[in-house]
């Protein structure tokens, strides 16, 4: 099968950590060709959408993953490969925006993980208020007022994080006897023109928060990322450390609980954020943390994601 990579380009992808390059590696080890695609890369003609990409291979060695470049892009028709990753990191800005729209086009035509539309739907700090009975109390407001008075009202210790923001960027801390509170909500909603969410403080943070990763509604498995004693976020590009983890029985009914509505918006391929049993964020663009969990249990979940690919994609009976 043809697999088209719509990603960044390769020098922000690194071998022992990165999601995509786990993905890319499983599907090469199956003896599929996977194709390279920026989102500049994709193109509209006569209704159709095509991917100016080209093939790229992993090694068990430096560089560990490269273009072949020798006959340059090839320019393929979406509808002619058998599925099309969206793993574009955040942020969700208008070049990806523009991104999910051609890539509807492609509806079916060939399998699409995530949907575009999904995509679209799903803000990664907004989507969870669907399962408001899984989540901390949480408030989405530019009013300052109301943000002081929301994080009063859930003991003095909120989390406020702008509604944009990725990889922990920009999660900060509100108490009541910080003096930098007020200069925080300002700095977070623009001085009261830009939304953002503020959530009650979960103790249980200081214990790790679980990224919990879903195919297609079912349990991949889990990752612990734990924070710096230093730091609130837990977050690995900011300097958590990952640990093993289970599941809980009550974490598992939480999937069970959530999974309908994620099969319905065409959401594959998901990664939760989960603090003391209870759903925090809802990552749908560029999930990671799969190279982690496959280190931990000694089984590589990228295999089955490309199986289900392979299950899943068009014209093959699936």
């Amino acid at each position: 099968m043809r697999f088209v990579f719509v990603m960044d380009p390769l020098d922000r992808v690194t071998h022992d950590k990165d999601t995509t390059f786990a993905f890319i590696r499983a599907a090469q080890a199956r003896g599929h060709e996977s194709f390279h695609c920026l989102l500049e890369g994709l193109s509209v003609e006569g209704g159709e959408v095509f991917a100016r990409a080209h093939r790229v291979v992993v090694s068990e060695a430096p560089p560990w993953i490269e273009l072949r470049r020798e006959a340059g892009p090839t320019r393929l028709p979406i509808a002619d490969v058998e599925a099309v990753f969206m793993r574009k990191d955040p942020p969700f800005d208008a070049a990806y925006l523009h991104a999910t729209l051609l890539l509807e086009r492609a509806r079916g035509k060939t399998l699409l993980i995530n949907d575009p539309r999904g995509l679209r739907d799903a803000n990664e700090k907004l989507y969870a208020l669907h399962f408001s009975e899984w989540t901390p109390r949480t408030m989405v407001s530019a009013d300052r007022d109301a943000i002081h008075a929301f994080a009063a009202a859930v003991g003095g210790a909120a989390v406020i994080k702008p509604l944009d923001g990725a990889g922990g960027s920009g999660v900060m801390m509100l108490r009541k006897d910080d003096k930098n509170a007020r200069a925080i909500v300002d700095l977070l909603t623009a001085e009261g023109k830009r939304l953002a969410m503020v959530q009650e403080f979960l103790p249980a943070v200081t214990e790790g928060d679980k990224r919990v990763l879903l195919l297609d509604g079912e349990p991949l498995g889990a990752i612990l990322r734990v924070p710096r004693g230093d730091d609130l976020r837990s977050n690995i590009h900011v300097g958590g450390t990952v640990v093993p983890t289970e599941l809980s029985e009550r974490e598992r009914e939480l999937v069970r609980s959530i999974a309908p509505k994620l099969r319905a918006d065409g959401l594959v391929f998901v990664g939760l954020d989960v603090i003391g049993e209870r759903l925090t964020e809802v990552n749908v663009t560029s999930p990671t943390g799969m190279q982690e969990l496959g280190r931990f249990s000694g089984v590589d979940p990228s295999a089955r994601v490309i199986e289900w690919a392979e299950q899943h994609a068009f014209g093959r009976g699936a």
